[in-house]
């Protein structure tokens, strides 16, 4: 993993066309922009979490109710 210090308005670029920039600092908590072309899918990480997870169960046979789905995003 490569750990970097940014500032505010300061940037990271991935790539040739992948930019991270960071928008405002409060606290523990940091504001990124992110600019990637629309073919680009970005996700926070517990959301990727959660659709690699009914993936697989989709992909095993295992049926999921959608009530479940709904029931587990509360």
């Amino acid at each position: 993993m490569l750990v970097l210090s940014r500032k505010k308005d300061q940037g990271i670029v991935i790539g040739e066309n992948i930019e991270l920039t960071i928008i405002e600092i409060q606290g523990d908590q940091v504001r990124i922009g992110i600019k990637a072309p629309k073919n680009v899918s970005i996700y926070r990480t517990e959301i990727f979490l959660e659709i690699q997870d009914e993936n697989k169960k989709a992909a095993s046979g295992g049926i999921v109710k959608l009530d479940e789905i709904i029931k587990n995003k509360d």
